[in-house]
Order: C-alpha cells, then structure tokens, then sequence
C-alpha cells in the first residue's frame, strides 16, 4: 500500500469533479453498485435505504444497471473491510461506483470506475452533479444520460439492498488480534495524517461530513491534529514514532524500519466490534459513533486491537486508553 501526500491532489480533484466530461460509457454498459453517505441531521429526515428508493429511478432513467446499494460508512469501517467489499463488487463483474451524499442543504451523486482492488475508486475526480434535494440531483443525471443509449436493458425496478456473506468476511476478520503486538520498541511506528494519507482511500471524502471541506479547513484540522497526537505521544508512547506524509511503498516502509502502523477507524460502535470479531454491544451504546485504534504489523499484515476495548466517542480518548492499553 503507498501513503500518499495528496492534499493538494484532494483538492484538485474535487475542483475537476463537477468539470468531468459525461458519464463513463461503462456506466450504460455494465453492473454499478451504489454506495450511499446520509446526514443524519438533514432534513426532511431520511434513512440511507429511504434515500437509495428516492434515487433508485434517477439512476434508472439515467442508463445505469444499480445492482446493489450499501452504506458508505459500512464499507469504510476499516482498511480490511473495505477489501472484502472490493473482493465481492469484483466476484459479482461490478463496472461503476456511484456515490450518493446527502448533507444538510444538498445532495451529491458522483459517478466512477470500479478501480478492481481495494481501493474501489483510483481518485476523487469523478464525474458528479449537485442539488438542492435528490429530484434535483437526480434530475440533473438522468439528463447528462438522456443522449446516450444505455445498453442495462435487464435491471431491477426496485433497489437491492444485499449482505456481504460470512465467507467473504472471514478471511479479514480472523486478521483481527485482541492482544498487543511484540517488538514495539524495537521497530518504529508510522502515524499517517489524516489528509494526507491514501490508508482507506479515496472513498472516505465523499462521506457526508467530509465532502466539500474547504483547502484551509482541512490544512487547519490536520495541523491541529498532529499537535495533539504528538502530545498524547510523548506522554504515552516511548518508542519511536514516523509521520507519514509522503507516498512509500510497503518495502520504502520497512527499509526504513517502520514495520507497524497506527490506525484510526470510525464507526457505529458495535458495527466496528462485528468487524474486527468481537460480539457487538447491543443497546444504545452500540449506535454510537466511535473511533478505534488498532496497530497494524505491515510484514505480516496482521491487525492487533488490543487486550480491551478502547473506543470513544472522542478520538483523544480513545488514543489514550489504546495507548495505555499497550503497556498490559
């Protein structure tokens, strides 16, 4: 995997956007999947599902052949789960990613490539339109279809909301260790900066709160969060640590002794336990939105999540008791 210094490149893709030419020809000839980011705040208040059955006739009016519809938050919960949904989209001959972003006053629908691997989209310069509202949005794409013969002759009226099997799963959730890692003091650590960082991809910006965000809004945040991690660091951290802002290759990583990564996930509590094996918190506290860290040993590709679970609503917090967590 490389870690890549793309906030200028985050930028400029979003500049050239809503500038892409037309639709990709494979979106008239070819499977696409839907991945959908909802504002839990806008109004009038919608379910992703609810949301999906508003667009699901745009898409349709469009050329598109939307196989299957899936929240964008569940497909980025982590670098492995996300993987596993990339495995499936290529199993079920997917072609087209469209992702759909509601926020409070608009909605975003943004088309691409299948990219093949674990990526699932290569870049954020998609072909996209914005409006206030999906008849608005949606309107605006099935008219960027309307001069193009789609060949997606046999689709489905209604969307398909399907669940990626156990056995697709299993492989990375057994990747997932409840322990600490060894030789912690022996090899550096590497902390990518959200931002700068190509850890998850390209897919994390067009969830609802990220889409959109201003160059010296997210310059302003990375900075800020830097200073913070370092601090919580040098406190509780005594090996070495590396800040990764530039793009290095797994072997560039190694070589220079940098063989574990810290990694952040943010989610609904007990789909984030589901993920990484653990039986999920059922009650209200289980839909919480959180943050984890886990530490990942890049030459094995082993994911260690520590002895206790450690995740909170607030990030510095959840640091924290990870990191305390790794002197048991």
């Amino acid at each position: 995997m490389k870690y890549l210094s793309c906030t200028l490149l985050f930028f400029v893709s979003f500049t050239l956007a809503s500038a892409q030419g037309g639709l990709p020809e494979s979106f008239f000839d070819g499977k696409s999947i839907v991945l959908v980011s909802a504002d839990p705040g806008a109004r009038p208040s919608l379910g992703w599902r609810q949301l999906a059955d508003s667009v699901h006739p745009y898409l349709l009016e469009a050329g598109a052949d939307p196989v299957a519809y899936f929240e964008l938050e569940q497909v980025i919960l982590s670098e492995a789960r996300q993987a596993d949904f990339a495995k499936a989209f290529a199993t079920r001959q997917v072609k087209n990613v469209v992702l759909l972003t509601r926020k409070k006053a608009t909605l975003s629908i943004h088309v691409g490539p299948f990219s093949g691997d674990g990526k699932i989209i290569s870049t954020t310069a998609l072909f996209g339109i914005t409006g206030k509202d999906w008849d608005d949005a949606g309107g605006q794409l099935a008219s960027s279809g309307k001069d193009t013969r789609s060949k997606n002759l046999l689709v489905i009226d209604v969307p398909e909301f399907p669940q990626i099997s156990s056995q697709e799963t299993a492989q990375s959730e057994q990747k997932f260790l409840p322990r600490n890692p060894l030789n912690l003091e022996v090899f550096k650590m590497g902390i990518p900066l959200e931002g700068s960082s190509a850890e998850i991809g390209a897919l994390s910006y067009f969830r609802y709160d990220l889409l959109g965000k201003s160059q010296e809004t997210i310059l302003a945040e990375q900075a800020a969060q830097k200073s913070q991690i370092q601090v919580i660091m040098e406190d509780l951290y005594p090996h070495q640590i590396e800040w990764l802002t530039e793009a290095k290759t797994n072997e560039e990583l190694v070589r220079d002794r940098v063989q574990f990564m810290l990694v952040k996930v943010e989610g609904r509590q007990a789909d984030l336990m589901k993920s990484m094996g653990l039986e999920p918190i059922t009650d209200e506290e289980g839909l919480k939105t959180v943050v984890k860290y886990y530490i990942k040993l890049i030459v094995r590709d082993e994911l260690y999540i520590g002895p206790e679970w450690d995740a909170d609503e607030d990030w510095k917090v959840a640091l924290t008791g990870f990191l305390n967590n790794l002197k048991k």
